[in-house]
């Protein structure tokens, strides 16, 4: 017979706050349905690594799901699900409630723009018989790991005439991809004695394209550029003015992988914020007649502030709820302030190698399940949303009475930095708002890692907030 507890043993246990150990407090079956989540979450990062790629992916499970485009003119029922594309780049997801929006609507948003390297308006040139792009590197990211590995090209031209060309280079097994090049360590003496910021500046992300001259040219001026072009004009039917008026960008050409001999992580690219954006999504797909209209909104240009028409500075998703709004008889501002949202984000999962630049009891940490982060922010909570104890109070008895494995988790050392999310633009609408999302290790890294129960747990937690009452 197991020995009965004593007194203080049961008084630790109602008064202390409990670590669950996932694998102790998951069922083999609940673990297994992770892992099956986790198949069509790495088929989506395969196939988005870039904004337009994500919306389109998402749309066409959307559609599967019996999602039509949203019109402002048409009269909606409870249960109807429509979406609404904001140029491309962003895109809203939403299951009509049996109140609409009457009393707010239910909010998940997540973002699918990604470090990465962007080409300058301007970007071939030739030097010394090569041919490279000039980039422009976009969010926070460290130069150095975008060296010496193998890239893709992703992105959208608009050719003079208006018409577009969608180009994806590197992809496929037989393509050939690209690569920024590195100095090898026997003449890297004057580099390494750098700080890291310095070694590698952003003029030296320049990206190998090509290295062979137009075959039976008649002069020697800028061959090999020359050459790149005529494949480029062959393929796509583009010149060197195309680039002016185009989105390209250089992104990772690694696939998910499972990680770990117990295959327990996903390694890929693009997890900060896809692991949430996936999701989010799902959720809603798996909605079907909820109290209040629940939308996702899968936004772009976090990573640079989410500044523009398609990122969460845009007005785009608050005219999107004035839109539900009038259909529902009532004012927009009304909708807007009664609504909640999970602001849907990654945190930095606690690293054991570089222990000392997190605060172990406020980590969150691979395989606690879905952190909430109260605020982001950095030292003196600057730039960030810190939710109200209410609202915190709100979303912690959600995963609790549901049985959501969850954490808490701050970014790190109060004083050794920080970074936002866009809670604090949707807090701005006078919306309650609180961050939840995946932990994740190696983060902005062109390869960063996630537990597959984690990433359940999401998805878990965005369809019990949908579903709530």
């Amino acid at each position: 017979m197991a020995e009965e507890k004593n007194k203080t043993q049961l008084l630790r246990e109602k008064l202390m706050k409990s670590d669950k150990l996932p694998f102790k407090s998951l069922s083999p079956e609940e673990i297994a349905k992770a892992d099956e989540f986790c198949e069509g979450y790495k088929a989506f990062l395969d196939a988005s690594p870039v904004e337009r790629e994500a919306v389109e992916y998402t749309v066409r499970l959307a559609r599967e799901k019996g999602f039509v485009p949203f019109d402002p003119e048409t009269s909606y029922k409870a249960g109807d699900r429509v979406y609404l594309i904001n140029r491309g780049k962003a895109v809203a997801l939403a299951v009509i409630g049996k109140n609409g929006v009457r009393n707010g609507a239910r909010l998940a948003i997540a973002h699918i723009d990604s470090p990465r390297v962007d080409l300058k308006p301007t970007p071939l040139y030739e030097a010394n018989n090569l041919a490279l792009f000039k980039t422009h590197y976009y969010g926070g990211l460290k130069k150095y790991q975008w060296t010496a590995i193998p890239l893709t090209l992703h992105g959208r031209v608009v050719k003079l005439d208006g018409t577009t060309v969608d180009i994806k280079w590197g992809d496929e097994p037989d393509e050939s991809c690209f690569c920024i090049t590195d100095l090898l360590p026997h003449l890297a003496q004057e580099q390494a004695a750098k700080t890291m910021s310095k070694a590698f500046t952003g003029e030296d992300l320049n990206v190998l394209v090509g290295s062979r001259p137009l075959p039976g040219a008649e002069d020697d001026k800028e061959l090999v550029k020359l050459n790149v072009m005529a494949v480029l004009n062959e393929k796509y039917g583009i010149t060197e003015n195309d680039f002016l008026s185009a989105e390209l960008c250089l992104v990772p050409s690694f696939k998910a992988k499972d990680i770990g001999f117990d295959r327990s992580m996903i390694g890929g690219y693009g997890h900060d914020d896809k692991v949430c954006a996936y999701p989010a999504a799902v959720a809603a797909f798996d909605t079907e007649l909820p109290e209040c209209t629940c939308i996702t909104y899968l936004t772009d240009k976090e990573e640079i502030g989410s500044e523009g028409n398609t990122g969460m500075q845009s007005d785009f998703l608050r005219y999107f709820i004035y839109d539900l709004a009038k259909l529902d008889g009532i004012e927009g501002y009304r909708a807007v302030s009664s609504s909640a949202c999970l602001s849907a984000d990654v945190n930095a999962a606690f690293d054991p190698t570089y222990a000392s630049a997190f605060e172990a009891n406020n980590s969150s940490y691979l395989n606690g399940g879905v952190v909430i982060s109260k605020y982001t922010g950095h030292g003196g909570k600057y730039d960030t949303s810190d939710a109200s104890a209410e609202y915190m109070g709100r979303i912690r008895s959600l995963l609790e009475k549901n049985d959501i494995l969850w954490q808490i988790g701050e970014l790190g050392r109060v004083d050794l930095g920080g970074g936002g999310t866009i809670a604090k633009y949707v807090a701005n609408m006078n919306v309650d708002v609180i961050d939840l999302g995946v932990p994740v290790l190696s983060m902005h890294a062109p390869f960063e890692i996630v537990s597959k129960t984690d990433v359940y747990m999401a998805y878990r937690a965005f369809y019990e907030f949908f579903a709530e009452k």
